[in-house]
């Protein structure tokens, strides 16, 4: 039997549709708050911006991840509509600069939209910070400027784009981003938590000190990141200087934002740090976790938990997710690693201590208990998405048969080992090859939730790849092994997913 071609889904018939079904929700739930279900797709009919991404950026050193010509940081990771948020810029000669803040979003394939201009400023060199306990490194700059949030900004994420203005047209001008959330209490069918927690852990800012620069190894505990510092260029898989200042978002997590929004879906985004109690995440209908979402508080765990235990519906778009136990400050601004969730065997755990320090303990919950698998030994690698059950709802329309694969789709971390939950399903699994040679296996898996609802697990950080590929953005390699870009099985299972979800 010849496979069916996977069909192409208008953005106009999913907006009707996605429409159409938020309605019906918002008629039923208008006594209790006020639904704006068309909010989003609205928003992306407004003119996008043709100059929004870095054109100009310089490191400080060949291999370095700080460009100090100008840089920046914000003082909350997330804000409300309303309220401020302090803007920290330094330049490291005195020099005249601009902060250009752009929305970023579909917009015609254009991928932002500029809200407001600031400045121009007077730049000057701001303190480096000194380490502290714990390897902390905590700028304390005063602001440059306070930004309110007008009351017609819709939640998403945006970046600051910081350009010198250089005192002679024959000297170079050059850019960098701060990013922030701006985030809502609306009622909306999709929540998008960003990864920020990790884009943090990761974060080598002003160089090597990250939470993988102790000198005890990779994993140790007690050591701690703060968010008052500005993000250096990502620092794995990939050359982006796109990447500077904005975290791990153009890279991982933005191919989703843009596909929503071209789709017209009800999407609100927020922080990690948004999502400490279930009533955060119960006002959507399906919660998504995107990118590499590795790093959280317990609280968090308990608030998904809470959340699908009261109907929300959980996709995973993501591998290496819920691994780290970091906790949180009390003004939210620092996370500490203090161990690792629990849900890892004892013989995984001997290889971690071996391929991690010795210093790695399980401190948390059960992971899988929420995402349906966990991190494995080798926790990294490339391989392909390989369907295990063809007739399932998930692959309708994709044309996908028993074996069929999606080359390059599972990388660069995984999840595998499957939880014993009642009713769980594994609908693709194989191998994956970490450094090309090491051998270990994936499982994505979908089970059901007790009211109606269910929790999706792609089982890899590169599913969002094969949703789109927006300006800004480039396609990551990982072990010898990279996805090819967007795919509409990848998409046609998206699409499934939200249907349902939805419904």
């Amino acid at each position: 039997m010849t496979p069916r071609k996977p069909s192409r889904i208008g953005r106009r018939n999913f907006i009707k549709a996605t429409t159409a079904t938020a309605l019906v929700g918002a008629l039923h739930g208008a006594a209790k708050e006020k639904a704006t279900p068309t909010l989003i797709a609205d928003e992306n009919r407004k003119p996008g911006a043709l100059d929004w991404q870095l054109t100009r950026v310089r490191l400080d050193k060949s291999g370095g991840v700080r460009a100090s010509a100008i840089e920046g940081y914000c003082s909350k990771q997330s804000v409300l509509v309303g309220d401020t948020i302090d803007l920290m810029v330094s330049t490291s000669a005195p020099a005249k600069f601009t902060i250009e803040i752009f929305r970023t979003g579909y917009y015609g394939g254009r991928g932002a939209r500029l809200m407001k201009t600031l400045g121009p400023f007077d730049g000057k060199k701001q303190p480096d910070p000194v380490m502290g306990e714990k390897r902390l490194m905590e700028c304390k700059w005063a602001p440059t400027a306070t930004l309110k949030i007008p009351a017609d900004w819709p939640s998403g994420v945006y970046l600051g784009r910081l350009t010198t203005l250089p005192e002679a047209a024959d000297k170079p001008y050059w850019q960098n981003y701060v990013v922030f959330i701006v985030r809502d209490t609306r009622k909306a069918d999709i929540l998008l938590q960003c990864s920020d927690n990790t884009w943090q852990a990761y974060n080598k800012w002003p160089e090597s000190t990250s939470l993988y620069t102790d000198p005890r190894g990779g994993h140790a505990r007690g050591v701690a990141a703060s968010f008052d510092r500005p993000y250096g260029k990502y620092s794995q898989i990939y050359e982006n200087p796109q990447s500077l200042g904005s975290g791990e978002w153009l890279c991982f997590e933005f191919p989703l934002a843009y596909w929503l929004e071209e789709h017209g879906y009800d999407v609100t985004y927020c922080s990690n740090s948004d999502c400490l109690d279930a009533a955060q995440i119960t006002r959507a209908k399906t919660f998504i976790s995107v990118g590499h979402d590795e790093y959280w508080d317990v609280r968090q765990y308990h608030a998904v938990k809470g959340a699908i235990d009261d109907g929300v519906n959980v996709l995973w778009l993501t591998g290496n997710a819920v691994c780290s136990v970091t906790p949180f400050s009390e003004n939210k601004r620092i996370i500490e690693r203090t161990g690792h969730f629990s849900g890892m065997s004892e013989e995984e755990e001997e290889m971690a201590r071996k391929v991690f320090t010795e210093d790695h303990q399980r401190t948390g919950p059960d992971e899988t208990l929420i995402i349906g698998a966990r991190t494995v030994v080798p926790f990294n690698g490339g391989g392909d998405w390989t369907c295990t059950k063809p007739d399932h709802w998930l692959f309708e329309g994709t044309g996908m048969m028993q074996g069929d694969s999606i080359p390059g789709l599972v990388g660069w971390e995984h999840h595998g080992a499957p939880a014993k939950i009642p009713g769980l399903e594994v609908i693709a699994e194989g191998l994956v090859w970490a450094g090309g040679t090491t051998p270990s296996r994936y499982t994505a898996t979908i089970f059901p939730g007790p009211k109606k609802n269910f929790v999706f697990n792609a089982a890899t950080i590169f599913w969002v790849q094969c949703l789109s590929s927006p300006p800004g953005h480039m396609i990551p390699w990982s072990h010898w092994s990279r996805p090819h870009g967007p795919d509409e099985r990848v998409q046609r299972i998206t699409h499934n997913l939200l249907k349902r979800a939805l419904s």
